[in-house]
């Protein structure tokens, strides 16, 4: 679950280096502690116990719960969870977009549709699916909770991780009081405001981008017919763009605007109304249609968006980050949730190549992840930075696109969509 600013804790982290794993003798099987429930720590569970590993989950939150906004599913991320036999407890939430339609915010006409749906299923051997986030978590947790070798422990707030020959040992404290958990490694998901990556050495804290997201759902059968289709629309608008596509199997549309802000509040998110956003727009910067879709919804939350720089090392012995711990990554490439995917299949894999040395498999995972993810983030920066032009530079990024039209752009993203777990990983 994503951290707000209460539960946090100012303990001493004792930092975990090889040194001190040695040649301990490993239980049969081995555990693996994963820090966080949410995508990326549930996958992660998931992905070490297919892989022959016990684990205990500690989440800090007292319970899961439905939050958040849609995400978009590419086939790299889609993959996985197919792998690990997810498909069909997904698929009655899951919708497939057809495309992704490209309008501009002012006239309301398409500057560009990209195919998906069955093109990208038979380009990249996965398909691409939209989902709500509190679906997909859900999903998960439920293959968590049926699985005998994890355990999954809310009320759990990471305090201290201490290394010793045997492996490490992980505090936690909750409403239930303190309890140590032993195991070969950690796996730290616990999010953007990860304690964790503080206690390793980079304290400074997450940078505001500049921007604020609001989301909302609405009914299907309350939007205009041509909104219900399988489709992700992307407006772009001078200094904001919206988003929307169907969620829930289509039952309802998930809509997020983001605009330039100075609004930075951290944490999840506050509640706002539709007067709140609809100031913010006019006619002659947005066209009726896309008003109307704004209009639908009573009731906003909107969040402030943050970032961090990217950071050489992710581990520290036998204690790694993953997912937006380790690389967060700014809403404008819809793959947040996918990096974290990914990132818990390759640690899966590469503690289970070198369970003995948790130390060199996670310095293995960091090497096989870190280039990958650093080009994620760079994309999407910039994609931010395109999507709210004005004027004549926006004039030419519409004609480029049109020029490039959807078959082509869709190659673009070969490189990010087409990702497999890698057969083979050097650890040294």
């Amino acid at each position: 679950m994503p951290p707000t600013r209460r539960g946090r804790s100012n303990a001493r982290f004792t930092t975990c280096s090889s040194e001190f794993f040695g040649a301990g003798i490993l239980t049969s099987p081995p555990v693996v502690i994963v820090a966080g429930a949410g995508i990326g720590g549930l996958t992660a569970a998931l992905a070490l116990a297919h892989s022959g590993f016990r684990v205990v989950v500690l989440e800090q939150a007292e319970r899961l719960e439905e939050t958040g906004a849609g995400i978009q599913l590419s086939p790299n991320a889609a993959r996985v969870l197919i792998d690990l036999g997810l498909e069909e407890q997904l698929k009655p939430y899951v919708t497939a977009p057809a495309g992704l339609r490209v309008l501009g915010a002012k006239s309301g006409h398409e500057i560009v549709r990209m195919p998906l749906g069955e093109t990208a299923a038979l380009r990249y051997g996965a398909p691409y699916w939209a989902i709500h986030r509190g679906d997909l978590q859900a999903a998960l947790a439920r293959a968590v909770a049926q699985r005998v070798d994890i355990r999954l422990k809310l009320g759990a707030h990471v305090d201290d991780c201490v290394a010793h020959p045997n492996g490490l040992t992980v505090s936690a404290h909750g409403s239930a009081g303190t309890a140590d958990e032993r195991g070969i490694a950690l796996l730290a998901a616990d999010g953007l405001w990860s304690t964790t990556r503080a206690r390793m050495g980079y304290g400074g804290p997450p940078r505001f981008a500049g921007r604020s997201a609001w989301r909302a759902l609405v009914r299907a059968k309350d939007v205009a017919p041509e909104f219900a289709e399988p489709l992700i629309y992307l407006w772009l608008g001078r200094d904001a763009h919206l988003v929307h596509y169907p969620v829930k199997g289509g039952s309802l549309i998930n809509i997020v605007v983001i605009m330039d802000d100075d609004w930075n509040a951290p944490g999840w998110s506050e509640p706002a109304t539709r007067s709140d956003l609809l100031s913010r727009f006019s006619t002659q910067h947005w066209a009726p249609q896309a008003l109307s879709l704004l209009s639908a919804p009573e009731a906003w939350l909107k969040w402030a968006l943050y970032d961090r720089k990217p950071i050489l090392r992710w581990t520290r012995g036998p204690v790694a980050l993953l997912g937006d711990a380790a690389h967060p990554m700014l809403p404008y490439l819809a793959q947040g949730a996918a990096m974290a995917i990914e990132d818990a299949a390759v640690a899966a894999r590469c503690l289970a190549r070198e369970p003995h040395d948790p130390a060199v498999a996670l310095r293995g995972y960091c090497a096989v992840r870190r280039a990958r993810a650093w080009k994620v983030q760079r994309l999407a920066a910039r994609n931010g930075g395109r999507y709210h032009l004005g004027g004549l530079r926006a004039m030419v990024r519409d004609a480029a696109m049109r020029t490039l039209g959807g078959a082509r752009l869709l190659e673009h993203y070969d490189w990010i969509y087409d990702w497999r777990p890698p057969a083979a990983l050097s650890l040294a």
